[in-house]
Formats: C-alpha cells, structure tokens, sequence
C-alpha cells in the first residue's frame, strides 16, 4: 500500500499521507547499479520552482548540453525542464497534481527530479512519491562529507534519506561596518560578535544602538528563523499543538525590543524591510545565509552598503540556517542510473563542489571543500569588505540540530508570526493572540487541538 499524497488547496499546507494503491513500493525498485544505460528513459523530466536548480546544471554538470530555455540533453537523453513560480503555492500545486498521476503516466511524461525545499520537505520525502537514495545506489560513504543536517532535513519518519543537496544554508549576522565603527568603536569581527554573543548582550546592544540612531534589525522578523531554528520540542506533539520556550523567549524580547523603539515589525522581502541595505536606512544588522547578502540585500544597486563592501559577518547569538534546494527522484522514474549520476556529480565530487563556491559564491554541502575554502588566502568577500567569512559559517552549521523538525513547521511558523504582530503592535494581547494562532492553525490542520 502507498500513501497518497493530496493536492495542496491552502498555501504551504500539509497534507496527511493517506493509504492506497499506487504501484510497487520503493523498496522493490531496481538499484542504479543494476540499470544499464540501454535501460534509462528518453526524456528526463525535472521540477522546480526557478532557474537556481538549472544554472547549476548547466554550469556544473560536463555531460549537459543546453538546447534552449527549457530543453537541454545528456547524451541521447533529453532533459525537460518544467519550471512553475512558487507565489501563491503554485509550484507544489502542480507538483502535487502530476504526482498524483504519476503511476498511469506515459514514460516519457512521468517527474524523473523534482526540488523541494527545507519547509515543506517532509511533505514530500515522507510520502512513498520519493526514492530512498539507497535505491538509486548510493551509499553512505557516498555521503559522508555532507553536513548532517542537510540529511535530516529529507529523511523520512522511518530514518530513510529521501533526497540530497549541493549547498548548505548555514545562517551568521551581517551587520554594518561603519555603524559598527561609529557606535562600538570596532568592525572587527571577532569584536562586534562580543557585542551580539547572546540574546541578553544583544538586546544591550540595541540601546547603544538606538542613541546613535539605528535600529539594531530592520525587524522582528529578522531574528525569528534564528530562536525558532533552537527549539528543543517539536511544535506538534501528540497531536497537541506546543509552543516551545525559545519561541516564547522571541516573543518577550521581541516585544521589549518594539517597545523600547529598537526595531520594528515590518514583513519580510518588504520596502520598509529593504531599507536598510542602503546606509540611510540606518538598521546595524540582519540575520541570513550566504544567498542572503550575495543576492537579496541589493549588492549589486550602486549606493547599497553591499555595493560599497560594507558589510561585515560574524556569528551571533545562536547558529541557525534558512533555506536551501533538496533534490529528490520521483518513484516511478526510469532515469535512475542518470538520477545518480547527476546527484553524485553536483552533490558529492569536491572538485565540483570547490567549482561551485569560486564561481556561484554558494555555501556548499561537503565539508571537506569548505574547511579548504576557510583556510584558503585566495578567497574573499568583496560583499563583506574583502573578509573570508567561511570559517565562521562552518562553525554555526556544526552547531545546528534538526531533531525537532516535523512537517508542521512551516505552517505553524507562518501563523505564529502574523498573529504576534498584532500583540507587538498593541492591537492585541499575549493571550488573544495565541489563541489566534491556535485557530488558525487547527484551521489549516484539523487533526490538531490545543
């Protein structure tokens, strides 16, 4: 028997594995080893949700061929790619659609590779819809330079590894270099972290900060994914919704921090959120990945602190990540023996890996190549005012723990925050609005009580 997955009708929602028939299980699928090439489908068929995904194999993968904005081939096969935008779930909608036909599909039409990413991942790779990695024939050995975390993130709730990525999210503090000078004396690295080292000298900080005119963070916002990333219970458990105390501690000093005037609670992606990328913003700092300050933070806008080399990085409170792109085999392919190919060549070769970080300045899942890049003289940020900050990523995602994911996460996480923003703002209380969210939750999630 299969789990069925649903088509998705809410935004982001999870939807509850139901049983049915739906063809072999995973488990009887033919390894890669035991495919010859003569055995592989004509026409790879790829999903995603933009072009990341396929700039890395165009640029990375030797044996892709580019035919035009949508077609490629690799050696006699041809490489479809089917790219849907995520706004407004589109993306897993038909995603979720073509997999549910997937097991009466033609060959050629099935999905070969679909991505997901960290906050719906479980959705998918706990769903007989994913092939076990082992099935396609690759080995732990295979593996054993990934970053653990990457792992769980796309292992299953019967410990079975589901999916595998190129790049690791690892998140630091990026704050401004000459508001640093200015109001701590220093945009030593080293030294600014004394002054962000926990959330109590932080939250110090941000009076410092506030005398001299800035807001310590654009936004509330800004540090959530960082206490929500450092949770020690689950926000599920038995079936009870659980709001852990490192959220209730975001919440307090979230809360003091509006209060006082040392940030505010503008929306993420947002204008008012952006300003501070330029120097008239005045805002000391954000909390983000590599991807962040490289391509979100308008470094390449003349006049942006980014443009200018402005930045600066060092490890704040508490290690974190955000985002990153998983990919997974569909069961049913007939494209294993390639599957692996292209997962092991843009996953686990480090000269590929060492390829990735020179060219796309990405953070990549092999720790080998990262500690090489950490230690290398010849690799700088100009983003970040020549600093190498590589060393201090890799310190933070050793640090990350990922036991207490569940597929939950990215619902309760989007609603926990839109209903705080009324309680931050006044318009509410504490108590009014938890149960907001408690509502709006079990809405999304009927199984769920509180």
């Amino acid at each position: 028997m299969r789990k069925k997955l649903l088509s998705t009708v809410l935004c982001f929602s999870m939807v509850a594995a139901m049983m049915v028939g739906c063809g072999s299980d995973s488990s009887t699928s033919d390894s890669a080893g035991e495919a010859s090439s003569s055995d592989e489908g004509k026409v790879l068929n790829i999903y995603c949700w933009n072009e990341e995904f396929k700039t890395r194999i165009t640029d990375h993968y030797s044996d892709y061929e580019e035919v035009d904005s949508t077609t490629g081939k690799i050696g006699d096969v041809t490489v479809q790619w089917n790219i849907t935008p995520s706004d407004d779930n589109a993306y897993q909608n038909n995603l979720d659609e073509t997999l549910l036909k997937q097991e009466d599909a033609d060959a050629d039409d099935k999905i070969d590779i679909f991505l997901v990413e960290a906050d719906y991942a479980l959705k998918y790779v706990d769903t007989d819809y994913t092939m076990s990695v082992a099935d396609l024939g690759i080995t732990d050995s295979d593996l054993a330079n990934q970053y653990q975390y990457t792992k769980d993130i796309v292992t299953d709730s019967d410990g079975v590894l589901k999916g595998v990525s190129w790049q690791a999210c690892p998140g630091v503090l990026f704050y401004n270099r000459d508001a640093a000078k200015e109001v701590l004396g220093t945009d030593d690295p080293e030294e600014v972290q004394e002054y962000v080292k926990d959330w109590d000298t932080f939250n110090e900080t941000a009076a410092t900060l506030k005398d001299a005119g800035y807001t310590i963070m654009s936004s509330v916002n800004d540090s959530y994914r960082v206490y929500s990333n450092n949770v020690t219970s689950k926000w599920v458990e038995d079936g009870k919704i659980n709001i852990d105390d490192n959220i209730l501690k975001w919440v307090d000093d979230s809360k003091a921090l509006v209060d006082a005037g040392y940030t505010n609670t503008y929306e993420l992606w947002g204008d008012d959120w952006s300003k501070g990328f330029y120097p008239d913003g005045n805002v000391f700092c954000y909390f983000g990945p590599a991807w962040l300050v490289n391509f979100s933070m308008a470094a390449d806008t003349e006049g942006s602190i980014g443009y200018e080399g402005g930045w600066g990085a060092t490890e704040g409170p508490q290690g974190f990540f955000w985002g990153g792109t998983w990919i997974c085999a569909a069961t049913g392919t007939d494209n294993q023996s390639l599957i692996k190919d292209i997962m092991l060549q843009l996953t686990t070769d480090e000269d590929t890996m060492l390829e990735i970080v020179e060219a796309d300045d990405d953070f990549v899942n092999n720790k080998s190549a990262m500690e090489t890049m950490a230690a290398s003289d010849s690799y700088s940020s100009d983003i970040l005012g020549g600093q190498n900050p590589l060393s201090i990523y890799c310190e933070n995602v050793d640090s990350l723990d990922l036991s207490n994911l569940s597929s939950y996460d990215q619902g309760c996480n989007e609603e926990f925050q839109n209903a705080m923003k009324d309680y931050f703002e006044g318009n509410a209380t504490l108590d009014e609005a938890k149960e907001q969210f408690y509502k709006a939750v079990v809405e999304k999630y009927p199984e769920l009580t509180y």
